[in-house]
């Protein structure tokens, strides 16, 4: 502001500077401002006065000429002003203006920083750590030093193990006020293992659902890598089936619920997820259940967003038995695949019987081509279920959750159903009291 206004000071005190300065005008007929001929005491007193005193010299009427000029400067001094008047007034408004704007977005980015980290600041660890919260587009997630997990797992004592993927264990962590968690720990000496975790923690931290398991953090470790989960209490569905208790503690209705709660995941994946996600590992260990039974997917790190590769190019991944026919045979890839999966957890549900099983120590026969047959035939479905839920279900129900999974299992992938329309044919199996709504409760 100083710059733009000592110009125009020089200017004007230059124009001020290069005028002659006036002790009196006369009253001649020429001088217009001179009107009265009343005789002033000034007047008298001259006349008094010798014609020359000295040191006082006579003034002489202003010429036509100077008047002119002054003219001119009054004109100048106007505008001048008034165009300083109108820098000052536009410097204030821009002023203002900057000044608003400034706290308009520094409270904007303040609340878009609350609002990234909101979803982790719901969950009751977040803030007790010394860590930093790496913000995404879509997402934050919790950055945990290495030697708070190191501390909450016993340094990865092996009574901690809650299970064993491809690429790594998981761990029960006891983190600050009892808090517990599950640690997955991730041998990152692969690019694949690499690439796996960045995909899952990218694509968990933009996702919230109560059938999606909840990343809480992650950190690394130098060539090992971890990630921070909700504990999940009764483990994973493919334990609570084919583990010790096989099956004992699913009644029917719970495994119509968990069925439910599955599809709910599924179809949050598909249908609302923007882009959306195509699971690519669906399968009954990868469904975690918490303490009261609720499904929840988990495992995202074959996972692929549609629209951000070219599904028929991707490596073949996945498991033996839930894989559907065209991803395994010509590697087209769509939502159909995850549906093909679900179909199979489905039997697995119904029949409590594995994916694939071992007739002989080199042939395998897989759930489907077995089961296919007797689904189909009303007097022998009854006979192939599991023998925990036998005879405890309407068998009105039963039929028609065999026939959901028939069409899930189709070969074709235009003949299966989308997994919205296979939730809406489960809804009506499941009480209200365990979530049998369309309704979804979190």
């Amino acid at each position: 502001m100083k710059l733009v206004l000592l110009p125009l000071l020089v200017v004007l005190v230059l124009l001020l500077l290069q005028q002659p300065c006036f002790i009196g005008v006369g009253a001649t007929p020429e001088n217009p401002l001179v009107s009265s001929p009343t005789i002033s005491p000034f007047s008298q007193i001259s006349s008094i006065m010798p014609a020359h005193s000295p040191g006082i010299e006579e003034v002489s009427p202003t010429p036509k000429h100077q008047m002119g000029s002054h003219k001119r400067i009054l004109v100048a001094l106007i505008v001048a002003c008034t165009i300083l008047g109108a820098i000052i007034l536009s410097l204030l408004i821009l002023c203002v203006y900057h000044f608003k704007f400034s706290h308009k977005r520094l409270k904007k980015r303040s609340s878009q920083n609350y609002d990234g980290e909101k979803g982790l600041r719901l969950n009751p660890f977040v803030g007790r750590f010394h860590s930093t919260s790496l913000v995404g587009k879509n997402g934050s997630v919790l950055l945990m030093d290495y030697k708070i997990l190191e501390k909450a797992t016993d340094n990865f004592l092996e009574s901690n193990i809650l299970g064993e993927g491809g690429f790594g264990r998981v761990y029960k962590a006891q983190l600050e006020d009892n808090l517990i968690v599950a640690v997955k720990k991730l041998d990152c000496t692969s690019q694949d293992a690499e690439t796996e975790f960045q995909n899952e923690v990218n694509l968990l931290r933009r996702i919230q659902h109560p059938n999606v398991i909840s990343l809480l953090g992650c950190s690394s470790q130098g060539d090992e890598r971890f990630i921070v989960y909700e504990l999940m209490q009764n483990g994973s569905l493919e334990t609570q089936l084919h583990g010790p208790s096989h099956g004992s503690a699913l009644t029917w209705h719970m495994r119509m619920k968990i069925a439910l709660d599955t599809a709910r995941g599924l179809e949050y994946l598909h249908e609302h997820c923007n882009p959306s996600v195509i699971h690519r590992d669906m399968k009954s260990s990868n469904i975690l259940l918490d303490a009261n039974f609720n499904a929840k997917l988990s495992d995202f790190g074959l996972a692929v967003a549609d629209g951000t590769q070219n599904k028929n190019s991707i490596k073949l991944s996945g498991t033996l038995g839930y894989v559907a026919p065209e991803y395994l045979l010509d590697g087209k890839l769509t939502d159909k695949s995850d549906v093909y999966a679900f179909g199979v957890v489905l039997l697995e549900l119904l029949l409590g019987r594995r994916p694939v099983e071992k007739l002989a120590p080199a042939q395998c026969q897989s759930i489907v081509t077995w089961a296919m047959p007797q689904l189909t035939d009303r007097s022998k479905l009854p006979n192939i279920v599991d023998a925990v839920i036998k005879d405890t279900m309407d068998l009105k129900h039963l039929y028609q959750v065999a026939a959901v999974a028939v069409l899930c299992v189709q070969p074709e992938p235009s003949y299966r159903p989308l997994i919205t329309d296979v939730l809406h044919s489960l809804v009506p199996l499941v009480p209200v009291e365990l979530g049998g709504t369309l309704r979804i409760t979190a």
